[in-house]
């Protein structure tokens, strides 16, 4: 008999083995999850929520409800506690180093985040000249709100130039490229910690070593506060975007950390408004439970299947990943994907066969995915993974396209 194989250390196969128990005792937490035989597999759109924020907000709506900063009576107390609380906590999820001098901001999502920054911060900065890098390849809500800063700051006279980034062909950063294009004039660069097609961590660590400590950094992380750690500490970067949707809380509440370390200090414009108060209850009861789930767990567990769903669909001739081709492989020594995996069907368009997973209780995002005027310009399917998604879901995944690859290539007789 054959000596059983052993897998290194870091081989996914081993991983998604020493994880599995846990594993289930994550997916039993989420009740829509519960029962189903379909698959979801669009968290990048959208994550689903565990049980302990449901309860959060059922506690909160049925025994404490109230407006924040507007009363004196007990539930209205609580309320300004819980948003204060909600602050410090998603501080404390991405390693606010001074929590005293920087700033937890409270927004409608990502999207609203980088705007604030753009039209609330940088255009009375900006002077004759100055330039801002703009990722063109990245999501819309991470190249709109600087075009829209350059238009604002042409109204009263000013001329600002928007820079491309550079990419590589695997979807990365080229830094090499990016060095001559980086100078005095350089105001603000926006990048993206995990890309939202490409499904790779962008190395942004290395654009604080290459614009040096005087240029602001905008981070958008919607796709990983709450995939993987994210060290504020680490990254050096100035502001942070995330949406609390995609990080396991409800809709309709982000997040803009802003440091007050370069520059003037950040604050909101205008009237503020009533606060987003069961949003923010929602995205406290994420962070705690990320903080007992352990999102470095999480990170193996999603960076793990994503490999195997990649090693899976390389071996379907009819279908093409997009992103770096040497990391698609189970034995690949190079950077993985945070599962995020995108693909494309030569034969099939993108929404029919989105129609056809559907079908097979497959759900993924399947057409264009917000990309930048850089970006990809032909619609392709997405599966983005979480840490309740399961081996057997990939599986049949991956099952579904084969016996369509096999259905396309046996020959019909009449």
């Amino acid at each position: 008999m054959a000596a059983p194989v052993t897998l290194p250390a870091g081989h996914p196969d081993r991983v998604l083995a020493e994880l599995a128990d846990w594993q289930r005792g994550v997916r039993a937490q989420f009740p829509i999850l519960t029962g189903t035989g379909e698959a979801y597999l669009d968290s990048a759109a959208t994550s689903q929520k565990p049980q302990a924020v449901l309860d959060a907000v059922q506690h909160y709506l049925t025994g404490e409800n109230a407006n924040a900063g507007r009363g004196t009576y007990r539930w209205a107390n609580r309320t300004t506690t819980l948003l204060h609380d909600c602050r410090t906590r998603v501080g404390d999820l991405i390693d606010d180093p001074d929590p005293e001098r920087s700033g937890v901001h409270l927004v409608g999502g990502t999207t609203e985040a980088l705007r604030r920054v753009a039209l609330d911060w940088l255009v009375d900065l900006l002077t004759d000249g100055d330039e801002i890098v703009v990722p063109a390849a990245d999501h819309l809500a991470n190249v709109v709100p600087w075009q829209e800063a350059r238009d604002a700051a042409a109204r009263r006279g000013v001329t600002v130039r928007l820079v491309e980034m550079p990419y590589e062909p695997s979807g990365d950063y080229d830094v090499a490229a990016l060095a001559p294009l980086v100078g005095e004039r350089t105001r603000l660069v926006a990048v993206t910690h995990v890309h939202h097609v490409y499904g790779v961590d962008m190395n942004v660590h290395r654009i604080r070593r290459l614009v040096g400590d005087d240029v602001v950094i905008c981070l958008d992380a919607a796709q990983s506060v709450g995939h993987l750690p994210v060290s504020v500490t680490d990254l050096d970067v100035d502001f942070l975007a995330f949406s609390g949707h995609k990080a396991m809380a409800l809709p309709g509440l982000g997040v803009l950390w802003a440091r007050n370390r370069r520059g003037p200090r950040y604050e909101h414009r205008g009237w503020q408004g009533s606060p987003h108060t069961v949003g923010a209850v929602s995205l406290a009861a994420a962070v705690d439970w990320f903080e007992v789930t352990d999102v470095e767990r999480i990170a193996r567990w999603t960076v793990a299947l994503g490999a195997r769903l990649t090693d899976g669909l390389s071996r379907l001739r009819d279908v093409r990943v997009l992103g770096c081709q040497d990391s698609l492989t189970l034995d690949s020594a190079v950077q993985r994907r945070h599962g995020l995996v995108t693909f494309l069907h030569p034969a099939i368009s993108a929404a029919d066969l989105g129609f056809v997973l559907a079908d097979h209780g497959l759900m993924v995002r399947a057409n264009a995915h917000c990309q930048g005027p850089a970006g990809e310009r032909e619609n392709s399917v997405r599966v983005s993974l979480h840490a309740y998604n399961t081996v057997e879901e990939v599986d049949r995944l991956l099952d579904v396209l084969a016996r369509l690859d096999a259905s396309l290539t046996t020959p019909s007789y009449h």
